[in-house]
């Protein structure tokens, strides 16, 4: 469970604009539904955007360890959301984050926190995708590192085109990744087409 995080300054000056926006959509944010709503929507939107007061170079190198261990290292299926900065609308899906360790490694756990740090501010999942890829191989300066997400937008859901089923797949590498070889091997185990133990 993520830690309780605290509302950062600004917090009563946010909602008193979600307030203005209710009553520009023509509503009445005095009635009784939508008379706590723009606190609640500003919270929310601190608790969103938390990804701006965190340090993921920070996160990986409180748990960096040096390893002879020069094999691939993946972590898949890391869930996130995020915010699209041009409609303030929500994406959301899967990153598949693969590094090889040049003498050292992090624990697994924070390439994922570097996933949620970065989601959590307001972004496009090309720019989310390179962010994650740059900030690893500039704190663990590996062999190479890719990364590969997969993610649902809801501003193609709900308004625009409004395509429910489409799926948007962005990647970013480096190093030993711009060896077409290796970015297959990673596709490969990413797709499961290796033996299971």
């Amino acid at each position: 469970m993520t830690p309780e995080i605290p509302f950062r300054e600004g917090l009563d000056e946010l909602a008193s604009h979600y307030k203005q926006v209710l009553t520009l959509l023509g509503e009445d944010p005095e009635r009784e539904g939508l008379e706590k709503t723009p606190m609640r929507v500003a919270k929310a939107m601190q608790v969103l955007t938390r990804g701006y007061t965190q340090d993921p170079h920070k996160v990986l190198t409180d748990a960096l360890f040096e390893e002879k261990y020069n094999q691939m290292v993946i972590v898949k299926d890391i869930d996130f959301f995020s915010m699209c900065e041009h409609h303030i609308l929500p994406f959301y899906g899967k990153a598949h984050v693969a590094y090889i360790p040049n003498g050292h490694i992090t624990g697994l756990s924070k390439i994922a926190r570097v996933v949620d740090i970065f989601s959590h501010r307001l972004q496009v999942q090309e720019r989310l995708t390179e962010q994650v890829m740059q900030c690893i191989n500039d704190t663990l300066k590996p062999q190479g590192v890719m990364v590969v997400i997969e993610a649902k937008h809801m501003c193609m859901q709900m308004r625009g085109v409004e395509k429910q089923n489409s799926i948007t797949t962005t990647s970013a590498y480096s190093g030993v990744f711009e060896s077409s070889k290796t970015r297959n091997e990673f596709m490969d185990l990413l797709r499961g087409e290796t033996k299971r133990i």
